[in-house]
Formats: C-alpha cells, structure tokens, sequence
C-alpha cells in the first residue's frame, strides 16, 4: 500500500480462505444455491417461505412467462414493486431469459414513471396495482390511457411498451394478471440462460445526480456476485443466518447488498414488505434474525420507541448501517446489534466499496467506513488541482476496480462522474487513515442524502420551476437529526396566489414522496456571486436555521 492509494488488499484481518462463488450470473448463483442447500431457507415474507429449490423453481416459471411474451437476450424488463415475495423471482426469471432489470422504485408518481419508461425503453412493465395509499395503477393510467382499450398493449407515449403485468386485482383491459400467466405456466421446460452474460447487465438501477433527472447505472452480473459476497464476508455471515431487510429490495442497498450477500452465503432473506418499528421488532423475533440491514432513521425510531423489545432478540448479532459515530452507537448499545458494520459506498460501486469488519472494536466501526472490499482501490484527490492526496488529508474519494461500466445514455454524466483513467469520482470527501481504512468527511457536491436516498436538488428545482406560480426556486440541504439530511426549497413566488403549504402539497401530489421539500420557505430574492450566478452555498446557514426552528416547534408542541 502506498502513502495516497488504498489497494485491494482489503482488511488485515481478512485473509480470504473462502473464495467467492464461481457463478458468472445471478440465475446460475441461485440454481447453485438450490442444488448445494435444496432444503435450506431462502427467502420469508409475511406471507411466503420459500426453500432454495422452491424460490428457483418460482423464478423459472417467472422466465416462462416472460418468455412466452417474447423477452430475449438483452430485451429490458422494468420492475415496479416493493418487498414481496415476487420480487427476486421476476428479476430472476428476467435473467434467465438473458434480459436486464430496471427496478423502479414504488414511490414514483406519473411524473417520474414518465422519465422511468422512457429511460429504460422497457418492453414488459411488471408492477403491483398498488402500494400503501398510492394508486400505481392510476399513476400509469395517466400516462398510458391505452391501458383500458380492449386488445394488445400500443402506447404513444411510450412505443416499446407491449405487456404491463399486475400483481394484484385491479389489472385494466390491457393489461396482463401476473397470478393468471403464473399459473399457465407452473409446468413446463426449463428456460436456460444464454451463455457469456458474466459481464453484462443484470439490474439498471435509477439514482439521482447533479442534474434534473436521474441517472441510469447499469450492475452487470459477475460483479454483483463477487461485491455482495464481499460484503457478507464483512458481516460475517453463513449459511445458517436470517437476514432481515426492510429496506426497498429496489435500492443497491436491498437487491444488490442485501439480498445478494445473503444469497452468496446460502442464508435466508427475511422480507419487511413495509416497515414499521413494532412489526420489525415482531418479524426480527419470529424469524430468529441474526443479521438486519439498518437505517439512520430505523436506528432512531427503534431505539426511540422499541429498544428494550430490540436488546431482547437473542439471534441478533451483526448487520449494516450508513451512519455517523452516533448512529452506529446507538445501534450497538441501545438496540444490541453488537458487530453491526459501518459501510460507504453508492450505487455506482455495487452498493458499499468499504465495509468494516464485524470483529473490529467498536471505536473504529463508529469513526471509520472500513477497508476498501477486496478487488477495490480508493484515492483521495483535491478537488481543485485533481493531485492524489497523502494518508491524513480530506478530499475527494475516486473509486476503481467493481464500479458501473457507465451510466446510460448520458456521455455529459459520464464525463463528469469517470476520469480518464478509469476511476470514478463519488462526489464525496474522505480521509484515509494509516492503516487502510477510510472515514467520510462530507459531500463535495450538492447532493443531499435524506434517509438514505440521493436527492438531486436540481431535479427537486426543475420540477417546482414548472409551477406558474413559482419565479425562481433553490433546494439546498440541511442536517436533520434522524434523516440524515432534509431539502429546504427557497422559492421565490410570482404572486401571492399560492402559499408554502399549498406548493408543499403540489409537490406531494405529482413526484415521489422523498423529493418533496421537508420544508418550503418563500423569500424575495435569492444571493448571487458578482458574476450573476446563484450562490447556493450561502443558503445553506439559512436552511440550518429553518430546520433549527422547525424542530425546535415541534419539541414544543409535543411537550
């Protein structure tokens, strides 16, 4: 190792007697799994327990299907739902038709389906009918009034969509029920999975950047494989764990981290379709969890309202989290989970680059990310010479080795995301300490991270721009204390028709529910450098403020 570049070594600690899977492809590490453990737990659900062979033989039928609708190699397949227990089987079968999956999160409004479909050119929309209180069905009605002609699917708006499956009961004219086409197909030939897809696309997964919309990253299958094993070495998993997870399985943090760690060791994936701190605390105990994929957010409100009932449950041992010393505290004290790991990484790194052992003492799983994973290296640059920074110093974190070939169909983001000798910038400030591992500083770009999620506040002020009644808008983040951070607009308005509530709940209506602003504040100008442009940075104390004083009400109300 030298002075300014972490390579690929990994942890001292790790030595690396367990080679990863040799599965070039997520269907092949499956159907592996199925003949090694046939029996063993794979995947449990509040309504579904599922052994290795029975979840392969679920995810054939799902490639029966899809097959039987024309899904060949290097066709896409769009996803839309949340953790149920058809999840893994339909980007399973997808796979093994040689197709990619596009998993579209189930928090999308019409607004964002538009950029979505458009984005992946998907021929088959598979999607629940709805989630929670949201109507999805409804959402792509409007933007597919097709969906209620009687006969085959043909959309203006979107030419290569042919087929939308819906699991559930409200399936339009148009549409396919996903339970009738499974069941035509519960018997039949095996679909095999064309050959030398190792390092082709398995999942695109949609995060948000610095502009308007978000950005297309492309996961191929080899990478997937060997990055999630990496991790649950981290962890210290094994065949006899049950993981829980009640984080989106269409986040890297669910389908590419989770549920893949899980799957490279041969453990049981324990599915919270949604979560809430009682029913988690339930399924943890029920399912004797020994691992659990952990939120800044879930830490806080388990810790807050559940923490005697979390300290109780005897299997829980180790997990994940992406937190600050505090956070990864609380989790350790408060709630038991003694080697839970302390991550960093983003979806264009497979999920986590850096994981820290679960046998490190706990003083440096809270004030370090850990080691770069094996087959990773990192460099610290400064931001504005782009000199590779010595072992000490803060800069700018560039990522090499499992890292997106590229973003889809956006030569401008990959310009800016990818230097030219191949290493990724992350947009993140890091140090790197003597002995190899790494700590988060703070983010060099504007993104702002609310609960886990990138929020692109360009994307946030595109949309508010489109307001007639909205002059001019900026969105600037602000530190919260169990969302990590929060989006504060400041929208100059163009007349006194609307109020901050008002553009509140338009937002609420029209895009998904983590990119409405937490708090809108109208002024009547916004700072400018002397050259004219919008000086966001200076806003930033101002949205402290804000949010200081919006919690600081809510303290008060509630005593």
């Amino acid at each position: 190792m030298s002075e300014t570049t972490v390579w690929e070594q990994g942890s001292p600690a790790e030595e690396l007697l367990v080679p990863p899977p040799t599965a070039r492809t997520l269907p092949e590490l499956l159907d592996a799994c199925a003949a090694a453990t046939p029996a063993g737990d794979a995947l449990v659900s509040e309504t579904t327990r599922l052994t290795y062979a029975e979840l392969a033989a679920q995810s054939q039928v799902a490639a029966r299907v899809l097959h039987s609708l024309g899904i060949r190699e290097d066709d896409t397949v769009a996803l839309m739902a949340p953790n149920i227990p058809e999840w893994i089987p339909v980007a399973f079968g997808a796979m093994r038709c040689g197709a990619r999956v596009d998993a579209f999160n189930t928090w999308a409004k019409a607004y964002d389906l538009d950029f979505l479909l458009r984005s992946s050119g998907a021929s088959v929309l598979v999607m629940v009918d709805r989630v929670r209180g949201t109507d999805l069905v409804a959402q792509l009605r409007a933007l597919v009034p097709e969906l209620d002609d009687r006969g085959p699917l043909r959309s203006n708006r979107f030419p290569n969509l042919r087929h939308v499956l819906v699991i559930g009961e409200d399936y339009p004219a148009a549409t396919s029920s996903w339970a009738d086409l499974t069941d035509q197909h519960a018997t039949g030939n095996p679909i095999k999975e064309p050959s030398g897809r190792g390092e082709r696309v398995a999942y695109v997964l949609y995060t948000s950047g610095s502009t308007s919309t978000p950005k297309a990253v492309p996961l191929s299958h080899r990478d997937l494989v060997v990055n999630a094993f990496h991790i649950g070495e981290r962890m210290g998993l094994g065949e006899q764990d049950r993981v829980w997870l009640g984080s989106p399985l269409f986040w890297s943090y669910g389908c590419a981290n989770a549920a893949l760690a899980t799957m490279t060791h041969r453990a049981c994936l324990v599915l919270q379709e949604q979560f809430t701190p009682g029913q988690a605390v339930d399924v943890m105990q029920r399912e004797n969890v020994t691992a659990a994929y952990l939120l800044p957010a879930m830490i806080d409100v388990l810790a807050t309202q559940c923490a005697e009932q979390m300290r109780g449950i005897g299997s829980l041992r180790t997990g994940l989290t992406i937190g600050r010393p505090d956070t990864v505290q609380r989790a350790v004290v408060e709630l038991g989970v003694g080697e839970i790991c302390n991550i960093y990484g983003s979806t264009e790194t497979y999920g986590n680059c850096c994981v820290t052992d679960h046998r490190m003492p706990l003083a440096d799983r809270m004030a370090t990310q850990g080691h770069p994973l094996p087959g990773v290296a990192i460099r610290l640059v400064d931001e504005e010479t782009g000199a590779v920074l010595p072992v000490g110093q803060a800069g700018e974190a560039q990522v090499r080795g499992r890292i997106t070939p590229g973003y889809l169909n956006d030569d401008a983001a990959n310009s800016a995301a990818f230097t030219s000798d191949g290493w990724f910038r992350t947009g993140d400030r890091l140090v790197l300490h003597p002995d190899g591992t790494v700590s988060f500083v703070d983010r060099a770009t504007d993104m702002i991270k609310v609960s886990g999620i990138n929020v692109s506040p360009a994307e946030v002020e595109s949309f508010l721009a489109e307001h007639p009644d909205v002059r001019e808008v900026l969105v600037v983040g602000a530190p919260h204390p169990s969302k990590d951070e929060v989006a504060i607009a400041f929208v100059i308005p163009c007349s006194d028709r609307i109020t901050p509530e008002e553009l509140t709940r338009y937002c609420k209506e029209r895009i998904a529910g983590y990119k409405v602003p937490w708090l809108i504040s109208f002024v009547t100008e916004l700072p400018r450098t002397d050259t004219g442009k919008i000086a966001r940075r200076l806003l930033k104390p101002d949205a402290v403020v804000l949010v200081d004083a919006a919690l600081a009400a809510e303290r008060a109300g509630s005593s």
